[in-house]
Formats: structure tokens, sequence, C-alpha cells
């Protein structure tokens, strides 16, 4: 079968024998999806720095009909998000991010409505100089593009975070009025968002206690 083409987010790679990686990724057309990149633990290979997590990539891989994963052929990359690993807020939210969108997307499920949210959310973590609007947009996006999103109405929420949830839902995070992000701003949105998204995933978020710990 001809090596296909697409453009995808990588979520996490783990080692696989001595030179090769299992390389969980998020494609544009194919939705979550798994592969092995043979020879990538490499010094010197040709995949290069395009497997490192959240990089913004076009990949080739093919499938093979006795095989659950793919198979990886060659890895472009198109965009990288490693700078903002050496903040350590940036970071922790990054890796928010990564384990939300591991978790919470179905295997082989394209959605091309997420995959430019979670590139939207990490431009915003390094084009603002905080954390916070990007990860309560991607929160909010996150659970109403997963469809479990309740009537914010009835939510327990501050009227200024029902009125904040109502103008994210309205309007792209890059247009959004300035204000001033905090930590405290819009708490209780985030929190009440973090309990809907921990009852649709497997496990109770590592990255969350972290990214609320700053």
């Amino acid at each position: 079968m001809p090596a296909r083409q697409t453009e995808a987010i990588i979520l996490r790679t783990y080692p696989l024998k001595e030179a090769d990686k299992i390389v969980s990724f998020f494609s544009r057309d194919m939705g979550k999806a798994r592969g092995v990149a043979r020879g990538a633990r490499r010094s010197k290979n040709r995949f290069g720095a395009a497997l490192e997590s959240m990089s913004h990539v076009r990949l080739w891989c093919f499938e093979r009909e006795t095989r659950e994963l793919l198979s990886i052929d060659n890895c472009e990359l198109v965009e990288s998000f490693f700078d903002l690993q050496k903040d350590y807020a940036r970071g922790v939210a990054v890796a928010y991010l990564t384990e939300v969108s591991e978790q919470l997307l179905p295997e082989r499920e394209p959605q091309d409505a997420f995959f430019r949210l979670l590139l939207l959310a990490l431009g915003e973590i390094r084009r603002q100089g905080s954390i916070w609007g990007p990860v309560t947009y991607f929160d909010l996006w996150a659970v109403r593009l997963g469809g479990f999103l309740p009537d914010l109405g009835k939510a327990p929420l501050s009227d200024e975070s029902r009125s904040l949830a109502a103008e994210m839902l309205a309007a792209s995070l890059a247009t959004l009025p300035a204000r001033e992000w905090k930590k405290s701003t819009a708490q209780d949105l985030r929190r009440w968002l973090n309990r809907l998204i921990e009852a649709h995933v497997e496990r109770k978020l590592i990255t969350r206690p972290m990214l609320e710990g700053l």
C-alpha cells in the first residue's frame, strides 16, 4: 500500500526495542492514531526533531492489514512548539493540552475543529503572557466539541465566568477583548470544566494538579 500523507500533531512517543518509537499522533483527516517510526531513537535519522510532543508535522504513513499500528515512513516539521517548554508554566500548560487530547479524543475519528483548536491554543500560549486564557478556552471548546457541555445557564458558575464562557463560545481566542488573565480569572469555570472532562476520560488527569499548583 502506498504511503498516505496527512497533517498531524504529535502527542507522545514511547520507546520500542532499541531503535524504534511508537508515536501517538492526532491527524487532521484520520483522527487520533498510533504508528511505529523505525529507527527514530538513533541519534541521526530522517525524523530529526519532528517527533517532539506537540510538533505540527506532515506525516507519511501506511497501514498493513494484519497490524494494528501504522508504519510511519517519514515526518516533516511544519511548526515546533518545543520552545514553550523552556518556561515551566508554559511547559505544564502544553503537557496538559497533550494529556487531555490523548485521553479525550476517540481513535480514528477525524475532528478538524479540534485540530484547529489545539493549534490555536498552542499559538496563543506562545503569544500571550499568561497561560490561563488559552487553557480555559481550550477546556471549554474541548467539552463542547466532545458533545457534553451542559446548559451554561444552569452551571454552578459566577456571573463573570458565565459571561466569559459565552464570549469564548462566540469568538476565536485570538479576537476576544483584551483582559488581564490571572489564575483567579474564571477559576470556577476551569474547575467545573475539569470535572466534566474527567468524567469522560479513563483516569484522573495527572497534569491538572500541576497546572492548578502554578
